[in-house]
């Protein structure tokens, strides 16, 4: 009998792993091509809001605890959707990217909670995020992208610090990374670089790597100033500085002249 038990169970687990595996692969899949077919992003986000069904199923005075939690997988959904409908209405290489990527993230990178996988998650929410606020802002006003990378940076602070068990101290610095974000967008709207490969519909915005290199160097020089107690010491930063520092040289010196500058 308890071996019975013991194999109902295992074949419930797999069956339970089965099925969430393929409905996030539905999800990554659909919400690209639905709103390719629809070309609205109304559509794509309803999926991605539906699939956070959880987050809205809790009590009135935990629904906004809730929302901050979720904020990077929100924001990953739904740059995956303004993406795909920024790349047009005619089927393209790039749909089947954002397909595949969007189902890479729910399947493999959104699940994971170790240390290194909370940054990676982070550092794709501000890739992607940065990268669909600036192609939306890129003919509106700069308010617009000032606020969308305030919620950015603070999202991606704020899940680095909740999930690495500082989350009693995650709000302030948070705040500031988001203020951080929030001024380097402003100063960047006013050249706004974004690389166009026609052939494939891709648009990679230049401030979106430059964000990402940026988040990726301040979290390790927090993480070391925490391991230390408030001390900082060069050769715990050189690596990753060096690295940070020389990419974003080549990037802004080297390749500064656009395909097209929004």
């Amino acid at each position: 009998m308890a071996s019975d038990y013991v194999f109902i169970r295992k074949s419930r687990n797999i069956l339970s792993s089965v099925l969430h595996v393929t409905l996030n692969l539905l999800l990554g899949v659909g919400s690209i091509f639905v709103t390719l077919v629809s070309g609205s992003w109304i559509i794509g986000f309803i999926l991605v809001l539906v699939s956070k069904w959880r987050m809205f199923a809790v009590r009135r005075h935990y629904l906004f605890l809730n929302f901050k939690s979720n904020l990077v997988d929100l924001i990953v959904g739904f740059s995956f959707v303004l993406l795909a409908y920024f790349s047009g209405s005619e089927l393209l290489p790039v749909h089947y990217f954002l397909a595949a990527g969007y189902a890479v993230w729910l399947v493999f990178v959104k699940p994971k909670t170790s240390e290194f996988w909370t940054l990676v998650q982070a550092l794709f929410s501000v890739f992607l995020g940065t990268a669909a606020a600036s192609i939306l802002a890129a003919s509106t006003n700069s308010i617009l992208l000032v606020v969308l990378e305030f919620i950015i940076g603070y999202a991606a602070a704020r899940h680095v610090l909740a999930q690495n068990n500082n989350s009693m101290h995650s709000g302030y610095p948070a705040l500031l990374f988001g203020l951080f974000f929030a001024e380097i967008a402003l100063l960047a709207h006013s050249w706004l670089i974004i690389y166009a490969f026609t052939q494939t519909g891709l648009m990679l915005p230049q401030l979106s790597i430059i964000l990402t290199l940026l988040a990726f160097l301040v979290e390790k020089l927090y993480s070391a100033v925490e391991a230390r107690d408030g001390r900082l010491k060069l050769k715990d930063v050189a690596l990753p500085a060096v690295f940070s520092i020389a990419i974003l040289a080549i990037i802004i010196i080297g390749f500064s002249s656009p395909i097209f500058n929004v």
